[in-house]
């Protein structure tokens, strides 16, 4: 056991009132005597009842046993967790409370690893991502009887590489709040290369803090007659915004996914103001976000990154497409969702939401709808197939109930933007017609695909056709905010949708500003 890990223990189990417990055999092994009718009556949890009523209400927690629990929920801070959460109810207990409160303990703090301690259900309007399935109670007896409850409840938190550098991360940003002093740079005019501005020293700073600049090196001591002298006092910081200084100021913007003009504006101040506190928080906000998922992702599948506005397309555990994507803004978000791709369809029509046909399509006029091949069928109104189509020449349909799916655009300057919450829900993907054709031709219908594509009327407008897959290919919709890119870094994103918070607050953080809603006009597609 590390040494910081056995402090850590050591206070759990001093603030618990264990050292001076009583009751076991002389080596400390065994179970403290209860009563069983004690025991029953101390125990209000049904989990907790049902791991008792399998053991025929035996006593668990000798002093060795407790003592590797309490290590092990020590340990909650790296999975960004609150171990006095699950600690609760020790100190002066009565012997059968305190059997009940460990046993609490084990089994929640179980079920935060292997599940998520927050339901995504209640946290997010649409959660509908599959999630973990564990027997706690079951793992929780098995591992009593072998005496290994430490390593057990370790296993039960994911064990890939992204969530132990997230979990990484998430320590050093914490113990880097906890000596955090710099104050935060005040908003102004933008900054531009070669300005001068009292600004800039403190964002040299930051960028300092943050690794983009190297830190700065004090100056020596000066040597006079073989006598050390105190370094002077420095000279001021410079003030002048300098290349350099903006080559990190665009780095940061690319890792950020805002525009990388190396201008300093109100986005980049946001970015530089974020304290170290402000990233341990977004941290444990998407490590829980990885213990909500199965352990096993589906080896064939496409993840959209809602938060990054990028998909991967892998393949038989291989990654073999990643591409940008338009995802839905503030207000019209993409939801957070599991759904396969059943069909692909080419020349799709649109069927307009009632939605947008009422805020944003009828108050343009029939001129406009006219011009922009907009017709009624049954009473819903649909825009016809055709390149300038707000779904442009295919449709990549997914079998769910909120009519999300994946689609060409005829906008393709969102795909050059840094910033791509910009739809109404659904995702536009940058050359979907090639993505489409990618897929298509994987599942053996490469050429039924680019027939339909090529299908028109008599009157040589272009018709819809569609290709059932034979294997309909897993989507999911999730929104990471920070992700593991494959290079090995780490990248944040701004909370575009506000999601994070709605998590922090479940985890029990302090409550923190959302960020503002940001809308887009002027682009009526899904």
């Amino acid at each position: 056991m590390r040494a910081g890990t056995k402090a850590a223990a050591a206070a759990m189990l001093a603030l618990a009132g264990c050292n001076g417990m009583s009751g076991g055999n002389e080596s400390g092994s065994a179970p403290v005597a209860v009563a069983a009718a004690d025991l029953q009556a101390a125990v209000n949890d049904p989990r907790v009842r049902r791991f008792y009523e399998a053991r025929q209400w035996r006593p668990v927690w000798g002093e060795e046993q407790e003592r590797a629990l309490v290590a092990a929920v020590s340990d909650a801070r790296r999975h960004g967790l609150d171990s006095r959460r699950y600690l609760r109810g020790l100190e002066g207990a009565a012997p059968a409370a305190r059997e009940a409160a460990l046993t609490l303990a084990a089994i929640s703090y179980g079920e935060a690893l292997a599940r998520g301690q927050t339901d995504p259900e209640r946290v997010n309007e649409i959660y509908e991502i599959p999630r973990p399935e564990a027997d706690v109670v079951g793992g929780l007896a098995a591992a009593v009887e072998q005496g290994n409850v430490g390593e057990w409840l370790a296993g039960l938190a994911p064990q890939d590489e992204e969530y132990r550098a997230l979990s990484e991360a998430y320590i050093r940003w914490s113990e880097a709040a906890a000596r955090e002093q710099a104050p935060a740079i005040r908003t102004g005019d933008a900054i531009h290369v070669g300005d001068s501005d009292p600004r800039v020293p403190a964002i040299v700073a930051a960028l300092r803090t943050h690794g983009y600049l190297p830190a700065e090196t004090p100056p020596a001591p000066q040597q006079t007659e073989g006598k050390a002298q105190a370094p002077q006092r420095p000279a001021a910081a410079p003030t002048r915004y300098t290349e350099e200084v903006a080559a990190a100021v665009r780095r940061v913007q690319e890792d950020y996914g805002i525009n990388a003009d190396g201008v300093i504006g109100s986005g980049t101040l946001d970015i530089l103001n974020a304290t170290a506190r402000d990233r341990a928080r977004q941290l444990a906000v998407n490590l829980e976000r990885r213990r909500w998922l199965p352990r096993t992702a589906p080896t064939t599948r496409i993840d959209v990154n809602t938060a990054a506005a990028f998909l991967e397309y892998w393949r038989d555990g291989q990654l073999v497409d990643s591409r940008v994507v338009v995802v839905g803004q503030p207000d019209w978000e993409t939801p957070a969702l599991q759904s396969p791709i059943v069909r692909l369809v080419a020349n799709p029509p649109w069927s307009v939401p009632r939605s947008i046909e009422e805020e944003e399509l009828l108050p343009k006029g029939e001129a406009y709808l006219a011009r922009n091949n907009f017709t009624r069928r049954n009473g819903r109104l649909v825009q016809e197939p055709g390149p300038e189509s707000a779904l442009g020449l295919v449709k990549l349909d997914m079998g769910n109930r909120h009519a999300i799916y994946l689609h060409d655009t005829p906008s393709k300057a969102g795909f050059a933007r840094a910033e791509r919450h910009l739809s109404h829900g659904c995702v536009r993907v940058r050359d979907a017609v090639g993505f489409a054709t990618l897929i298509a031709d994987h599942d053996g219908k490469r050429a039924q695909f680019e027939r339909a594509l090529a299908r028109r009327n008599d009157e040589g407008e272009p018709q819809e056709g569609a290709v059932q897959l034979e294997r309909p290919l897993p989507v999911r919709l999730l929104y990471h905010s920070v992700y593991r890119e494959r290079s090995g870094r780490l990248l944040f994103r701004p909370d575009a949708y506000g999601w994070d918070e709605n998590v922090a607050e479940a985890l029990g953080l302090p409550p923190r500003q959302r960020p503002p809603t940001v809308r887009h006009t002027g682009d009526i597609g899904p």
